[in-house]
C-alpha cells in the first residue's frame, strides 16, 4: 500500500500558487508517518513549495485541514477523487466542522491520530475504509503505548524547511479564551507528554534548534520546570509559545534561562483591559498595568519575546491600534504579530458574532471566493471591516520597517547576547518583513 500525505497551501498570489519561504516542517504529518506501519510506503508532498503529482499512483491520500487551508485542501481532494484515489481528511478544522469536511473526502478523521490511525490504515488496505473515525483529542499524547513511536523526519528531506525542528511537550491549554479554536478542540484540557519521551526524541534527532509547538507550554508550571531541568544537560536551544503568567514564577524563569530557552511567542492580545475581559484572557488580567512587570521579568532573564496582538475587539478604535504598535516599538520586542480577531468556526466568538448578525462572507469566510488573507471577516464595533484590515496591515508594516528593525536589534540585553542570536534575529526579521507584504490579501485556494 502507498500512502501520500499532503500539507495544503493557503492559496495564491495573483496567478500563481504562493510559495512560503518561511515554511517549517509539518510536524503533524511526521507524526502520522511515524504511526504508519512500516510495510506501508509513505510519501509527503508540501503544497507550499512543490507541485503535487496527482497522477502518481497511490492507494490512499491523507490531507491535514486547517481553517485557512480548507478551500485549497478541498481542491486537492477533488483532484485525487476524480482519479478514483481514496482521500481521508483530518486536522483541527475537520474536528470543528466534520459535516463540512466530510463532503470533500471518502473518510474523515476527528481528534488526534494516535488511538485509531493504524486501524484506519489497515481498513484502507482491506478496502473497508469507514466514512468516519472519531478519536479523542490529547489522549495519545499521554499514553506511553501510543506515543512511544517518534515522528518520521526523513519525509522532510529536500523540502527546504527552516532549520528548526518542531517538537511537542504538551497539547491543549487550560484557559478559555473566547476566540481560541484550540480551547474548543481540547475542551480546555491540557495533556502532558512524558519527559523521558521528549528527551529520547531529542537525543535521537539531535536538533540544532527546537520549536516546541505547544499551544501553551507554561500551562502547568511544575511540569514545565521538570522539562527545563531535563533539558539543561542536553545543551539545546529552544523556543515555544507561553502565557504571560509564567513571569510570576521566578524559579521557573531561571530554569527556562538555564535550559536554553531563547524566548517565546506570547499572547499579549491587547493593551486594553476591557478587550482582555471581552476575550476572557485570564492570565493577562491580573493586576493589569500594561504588562510593565511581566516585560521587566522577561528582560531580566534575557528572554526574547514574540508579542502576539489581536486587533478588532469591540473596544478597539483606530487610536488603540496605533497605541498597540507604539507599545510594541517602545518595548523593543524582538518580533511582533498583529492579527485581526478571527471568528473561527464553533468558538464562542463565532457563535456570538453569528447571533449578533456581524459575520461577513455568508459566515463561512474560509470558503468564500471573495475573502482574502488578513482581511476582517466580521463587522467591528467602532470602524469598518476595511478600516480594520488596513490598520492591521499598517501596523505590521510599521513594526517591520527598517528603522524599527535597527532599533530592536540595538537592544543590548537581548539581541546582542551572542553571535547566533544576532544572526537569528536578522534572518527571521527580514523574512517576516518580506512575508508581511507577500501574504497580504492573498486569495484562498487556487481556483
Amino acid at each position: 500500500m502507498k500512502l501520500i500525505l499532503i500539507k495544503p497551501n493557503i492559496g495564491r498570489q495573483e496567478h500563481s500558487l504562493y510559495v512560503d519561504e518561511g515554511r517549517m516542517e509539518p510536524l503533524m504529518l511526521g507524526v502520522l508517518a511515524g504511526l504508519t506501519p512500516p510495510d506501508v510506503e509513505v510519501v509527503l508532498y508540501d503544497d507550499r513549495m512543490e507541485a503535487i503529482p496527482y497522477d502518481e499512483p497511490a492507494d490512499l491520500v491523507a490531507i491535514t485541514v486547517e481553517t485557512f487551508t480548507a478551500r485549497r485542501a478541498y481542491e486537492i481532494a477533488a483532484e485525487y477523487r476524480a482519479r478514483d484515489v481514496r482521500v481521508v481528511m483530518g486536522g483541527i478544522h475537520a474536528t470543528l466542522l466534520p459535516e463540512e469536511v466530510a463532503q470533500h473526502c471518502d473518510s474523515i478523521f476527528t481528534g488526534d491520530a494516535e488511538t485509531r490511525w493504524t486501524e484506519m490504515i489497515r481498513d484502507a488496505e482491506k478496502g473497508r475504509l469507514k466514512p468516519r473515525y472519531d478519536a479523542p483529542a490529547g489522549v495519545g499524547q499521554v499514553d506511553h503505548n501510543l506515543c512511544g513511536c517518534l515522528p518520521r523526519r526523513d519525509i522532510f528531506r529536500g523540502k527546504g524547511y527552516l532549520p528548526i525542528s518542531l517538537m511537542q511537550f504538551t497539547r491543549g491549554c487550560r484557559f478559555a479564551c473566547r476566540f481560541c479554536a484550540v480551547s474548543r478542540y481540547f475542551g480546555r484540557q491540557h495533556y502532558i507528554r512524558r519527559i523521558d519521551e521528549v528527551v529520547r526524541e531529542i537525543e535521537t534527532q539531535k536538533p540544532k534548534f527546537i520549536f516546541f509547538v505547544d499551544d501553551n507550554i507554561a500551562s502547568d508550571h511544575r511540569e514545565l520546570s521538570e522539562l527545563c531541568s531535563a533539558l539543561i544537560p542536553l545543551n539545546v536551544r529552544w523556543i515555544s509559545q507561553a502565557s504571560l503568567d509564567m513571569t510570576r514564577n521566578r524559579r521557573l524563569m531561571s530554569l527556562l534561562q538555564q535550559s536554553g530557552c531563547w524566548g517565546n511567542v506570547m499572547g499579549f492580545e491587547s493593551i486594553n483591559p476591557d478587550s482582555l475581559r471581552d476575550a476572557r484572557k485570564s492570565p493577562n488580567m491580573r493586576t493589569f498595568s500594561q504588562y510593565r512587570e511581566e516585560i521587566s521579568v522577561l528582560r531580566d532573564f534575557g528572554l526574547q519575546t514574540w508579542a502576539a496582538f489581536t486587533l478588532g475587539y469591540d473596544h478597539d478604535t483606530a487610536e488603540t491600534v496605533e497605541d498597540t504598535v507604539a507599545f510594541a516599538l517602545k518595548n523593543r520586542f524582538a518580533f511582533a504579530a498583529y492579527n485581526i480577531l478571527m471568528p473561527y468556526p464553533n468558538t464562542p466568538l463565532y457563535q456570538q458574532m453569528a447571533q449578533e448578525n456581524r459575520l461577513l462572507f455568508d459566515g463561512k469566510w474560509w470558503l468564500h471566493p471573495e475573502y482574502r488573507f488578513n482581511q476582517a471577516a466580521f463587522q467591528p464595533a467602532n470602524m469598518s471591516p476595511e478600516t480594520l484590515t488596513e490598520l492591521c496591515h499598517v501596523a505590521r508594516s510599521r513594526f517591520n520597517s527598517v528603522p524599527s528593525i535597527i532599533r530592536r536589534f540595538s537592544d543590548l540585553r537581548l539581541t546582542l547576547q551572542s553571535l547566533s542570536r544576532m544572526a537569528t534575529f536578522w534572518r527571521y526579521t527580514l523574512l517576516f518583513r518580506k512575508e508581511v507584504h507577500k501574504k497580504h490579501r492573498m486569495r484562498f485556494g487556487l481556483k
